[in-house]
């Protein structure tokens, strides 16, 4: 906390991000169950916040269901969530979809080609302080590249962009094969 000018507009907005901390520390029923505000003084104010924690909850069980191309290992791996961390929400969606590293369970998978792929973690059980997650996974097709086209290209030879290009079209793959 530091002084600086109370912008009332950004009150509950700040609220939410003090609850979002509670939740990455694994009190994920914590709410704000009471909050005032008053003057001290003509350029001070202050705020009570009345916290309900909840418990402490932890990852327990995950399982994979419906991955082919990738082991349910490879994919723990990745997910580098273990039975008995801290249940942490945002690093769960991190780990799935968001890594700004591209370390994630998508980029894996889109990174290949299954562009419709989708995944969902879905809590199956909460006992206690633990929760058991079921990671239900659609792989879709593997998509293919059939035809790159460069348009607009005024000052470079078309052959030296696709040269350039890492990913070359299905139908190019052939054609280089059949004539070497």
């Amino acid at each position: 906390f530091n002084n600086g000018k109370f912008d009332e507009g950004n009150y509950e907005k700040d609220k939410k991000a003090f609850i979002a901390k509670y939740n990455q520390k694994g009190f994920r029923d914590a709410y704000i169950s009471k909050d005032s505000m008053y003057r001290v003084s003509d350029k001070r104010i202050s705020f009570d916040l009345h916290i309900n924690e909840g418990k402490i909850y932890y990852f327990r069980n995950i399982n994979w269901v419906g991955n082919s191309k990738y082991t349910t290992k490879d994919l723990s791996n990745i997910l580098s969530i273990k039975k008995g961390d801290v249940y942490n929400q945002s690093q769960l969606d991190e780990k799935l979809y968001m890594n700004p590293n591209g370390n994630d369970v998508s980029s894996l998978y889109m990174d290949d080609g299954y562009l419709f792929f989708n995944i969902s973690p879905v809590e199956t059980m909460t006992s206690g302080d633990s929760i058991d997650l079921e990671m239900r996974i659609y792989e879709g097709e593997q998509a293919i590249i059939n035809k790159v086209s460069v348009v607009g290209n005024t000052k470079t030879n078309d052959h030296v962009v696709m040269r350039e290009i890492r990913t070359r079209p299905f139908a190019t793959r052939i054609i280089a094969i059949r004539i070497f």
